[in-house]
């Protein structure tokens, strides 16, 4: 216990005894061990209210996080919806689209050809004789 030895625990209660006596040893025993109790509870506190606190801290920057990202995706959506800026892009694209593609003249259309069909040579039946 707290890297003491048996003997060293003996030796420390013989003068406890010599110096307090047997009559107030217990009394002083159990403050002891209330001040002990005391001192645990209130460092398990400032232990747990830490760990509340970095949480809290994680908490904030994953918030901060999604509001950045969040405020990045609306202003992404307002350049996106800006009827404005959209109309010069596509006039600036139309002005690219005729400035750079050749002027195609249309061309005459070709005379339609014209289908004939030669009929089939028939096959020519002898008359039925009647019998």
């Amino acid at each position: 216990m707290f890297g003491m030895g048996i003997g060293e625990i003996l030796l420390i209660a013989v003068i406890a005894v010599l110096f307090l006596g047997p009559d107030k040893l217990p009394e002083t025993m159990v403050s002891i061990a209330k001040f002990f109790r005391s001192v645990k509870g209130t460092v398990n506190t400032a232990k747990a209210t830490i760990e509340e606190e970095m949480k809290f801290s994680e908490m904030k920057q994953e918030a901060l996080a999604y509001k950045n990202e969040l405020l990045n995706a609306s202003s992404e959506l307002e350049r996106l919806t800006d009827f404005k800026e959209i109309g010069s892009e596509i006039a600036s694209v139309k002005q690219e689209l005729t400035l750079e593609a050749p002027i195609v003249t249309p061309m005459a259309p070709k005379e339609p050809e014209a289908v004939t069909f030669t009929p089939k040579p028939r096959p020519i039946n002898p008359p039925e004789e009647n019998v």
